[in-house]
């Protein structure tokens, strides 16, 4: 397994600060939120993502993967009825995909939490039409593009693996998956998450792994315990990356980048 980190976490240090400081502490990856980038950080020019992938190259590092899709620019959503909203945040997703893999990275997730919010059966299948259109450029582009499960009441459509798994399974596109978000899956799922992460893994749907506590800081920053869930994946046998994702940074988003990988890597050692 290797540890990656939202960037988004120390999005005020230049993007080579962030690769530097990253790999000091002893993380393999970034999983970038475009948004970090600006508003256009999902169209990037050629130059700037070469200069991206270069950067997290010579500090040792990869582009794990890709989150916060529709962050920015406002207004998007995949469940509006407006169709130029609706094409524009496609528009989007699939650009996303591209940058994705000219990165390096090899998952996006999809939350947005805001973006996705139905109010009808017309809303829902809005939602899975975009989906459906993105897990189409991800075949494309080789990567895997998950859905991920949220909670209430951030999001009120998708909210638990079956639920993703579900969705995944009527739009029939091996490149569409599902992931575990930790804080999502304490809240929502009706096991703990390590006996979640037992039930899911043997499915082949899970295509990645954030942790955060349900308290919204770094894993090891509250109350829940991530040992039984490393042990969990272990068991399983998963190799992917589990990115840090916490919500609340404190004292502040370097230091919750050291104590998150502190904590994680000592997991780690000890399932080994």
């Amino acid at each position: 397994m290797r540890l990656s980190l939202c960037n988004e976490v120390i999005r005020e240090l230049p993007f080579d600060r962030q690769c530097a400081l990253v790999a000091g502490l002893g993380y393999q990856g970034l999983e970038i939120a475009p948004f970090t980038f600006g508003p256009d950080g999902w169209r990037l020019p050629a130059a700037r993502r070469a200069e991206i992938r270069r950067m997290c190259s010579d500090a040792g590092l990869q582009v794990s993967g890709l989150h916060w899709l529709l962050a920015a620019p406002a207004g998007l959503s995949i469940t509006a009825a407006d169709k130029t909203v609706w094409q524009k945040s496609v528009d989007v997703l699939r650009a996303s995909v591209d940058l994705c893999a000219e990165l390096g990275g090899s998952y996006l997730v999809h939350g947005s939490p805001a973006q996705r919010r139905v109010a009808g059966k017309d809303d829902v299948a809005r939602a899975e039409e975009a989906w459906l259109l993105a897990g189409e450029q991800a075949a494309l582009a080789r990567v895997a593009y998950c859905i991920e499960p949220l909670s209430r009441p951030e999001c009120n459509f998708v909210n638990t693996l079956a639920e993703a798994a579900e969705v995944v399974g009527r739009l029939g596109n091996p490149a569409l998956r599902t992931m575990v978000d930790t804080l999502a899956a304490t809240r929502m799922e009706p096991e703990p998450v390590a006996d979640a992460v037992r039930r899911w893994m043997p499915t082949g749907l899970i295509a990645h792994i954030q942790f955060n506590d349900s308290n919204r800081r770094g894993p090891g920053q509250g109350n829940d315990r991530f040992a039984p869930i490393v042990q969990a994946l272990r068991e399983a046998g998963y190799g992917g990356w589990i990115a840090m994702e916490p919500f609340v940074y404190e004292p502040d988003g370097p230091a919750c980048a050291a104590r998150m990988i502190g904590y994680v890597a000592g997991l780690l050692e000890y399932a080994a």
